[in-house]
């Protein structure tokens, strides 16, 4: 229902002609006593205008007026559709490109088109995948914000699993869905009613992944393991400790880091992940220099040229950010590759990736009693949250340590 304050009308603006000689048609939309014109790209003179207007128009005159009289349909749903009229809510619905103002898909595209701006291609990638396979699972090309229902979204997790995929795939598909609702309620595209997640709706399900950390002994193999000198195999080895000691640093920060990033006794850098996601009170991570950190870059950095040289080489300036996303891309698969050969040969059969030696951090200081603010903080995470999702579980061995206190009558009550 439209609100009582608000009032539309389709007119003709005669108060300048263009230069051949006809006026544009605008539509007028009245609130609290404030008018707002939006040109509709249409123009006539004014005696065209009056037989548009009549009741029984012929001909061309016919057409128009019910083109006009859709845009009229369509402002009366805009505003319907508002939660609270605003010019700015109105706007966003009623001048966005091709009406889509309202469509899922349309909402994917701009929101990737803002990430291909910001240099963000990886999470671009993301989106990508989840608009197809939400297109897919419908079959349509065109779908409203309001025909997401939590039905909807226990239909698609059903046939994501009986097409193979895992419950981690269905939840890694669906928070940039859940992302673009948020988004859409914040611009009062749509009302928060028909929000489809939380509790007693959809919940997103989210899977432990057990066992990504190593544990300490098998980490000492790793350091200890004898490489060939200058090989591929000590070189990514090294670089697989610099990340875990180095608080779990990504990759990504890794090729990044200047010797600017390194003081006497410690090495300090910003995320670049932090950096895309806030603007506000960025606080770098901070490393001590240990020992082992100050070998593996006398050991494998580059010459020393000024502050603003690159400590590894693999990165340099004047990149584009497709070319730095193929560098970053092909260190970690180098890494991940020899990282492994290396533990087949130290009698470690986990599959091993640079993620788990972040999570390997984390977990041996978890275990070592360390504080999860001192975690959180050395990961250089915003909240604790996030990093309680980075720790591990506890070990099998603790496991059969504490169930079989459950049968030791001998023990003590």
């Amino acid at each position: 229902m439209i609100p009582n304050k608000v009032t539309t009308a389709v007119i003709l603006d005669t108060r300048r002609p263009k230069k051949d000689g006809t006026f544009p048609v605008k539509l007028r939309v009245t609130y609290m006593r404030k008018q707002k014109y939006y040109a509709l790209k249409m123009s006539f003179t004014e005696s065209d205008f009056a037989k548009i207007q009549t009741p029984k128009p012929k001909g061309k005159f016919k057409e128009y007026q019910l083109i006009l009289h859709e845009i009229e349909m369509r402002t009366r749903e805009v505003i319907g559709m508002l939660p609270q009229f605003s010019f700015v809510g109105f706007e966003k619905r009623f001048l966005s490109a091709k009406g889509k103002w309202n469509d899922v898909f349309a909402a994917f595209d701009r929101r990737m088109e803002e990430l291909v701006k910001r240099g963000q291609n990886r999470n671009y990638g993301i989106y990508n995948n989840a608009k197809k396979s939400v297109q897919r699972f419908t079959g349509q090309t065109n779908l409203r914000f309001e025909e997401i229902t939590p039905d909807l979204l226990r239909d698609y997790e059903q046939w994501m699993l009986e097409i193979g995929n895992s419950i981690s795939t269905v939840g890694f598909y669906l928070r940039p869905l859940r992302a673009l609702f948020n988004i859409a309620i914040e611009e009062e595209i749509i009302p928060h009613k028909a929000y489809p997640f939380g509790k007693r709706k959809y919940q997103i399900p989210a899977s432990r992944n057990i066992k990504k950390a190593l544990k300490l002994s098998e980490v000492e193999k790793l350091y200890k393991y004898e490489a060939e000198e200058g090989s591929r195999e000590q070189y990514m080895r090294d670089l697989w400790i610099f990340i875990y000691l180095c608080n779990g640093i990504n990759v990504k920060d890794m090729v990044h880091l200047r010797y600017e990033n390194i003081s006497d006794n410690s090495i300090h850098f910003l995320r670049k992940k932090t950096q895309q996601t806030s603007r506000k009170n960025l606080k770098p991570v901070v490393v001590p220099l240990t020992t082992e950190l100050k070998t593996i870059i006398e050991r494998w950095g580059k010459k020393r040229i000024n502050d603003k040289t690159f400590v590894f080489d693999t990165m340099e300036d004047g990149l584009t950010v497709e070319a730095e996303d193929r560098i970053i891309d092909r260190v970690i698969a180098n890494i991940n590759k020899h990282i492994n050969i290396v533990a087949q040969e130290v009698g470690i059969e986990k599959r091993i990736t640079t993620y788990t030696a972040r999570h390997t951090f984390s977990t041996v200081l978890m275990r070592s009693g360390a504080p999860i603010a001192f975690i959180s903080e050395s990961l250089g995470h915003s909240n604790i949250k996030t990093t309680q999702r980075y720790l591990d579980s506890f070990g099998d061995d603790v496991k059969h340590k504490f169930a079989a206190k459950l049968m030791d009558f001998g023990g003590n009550d």
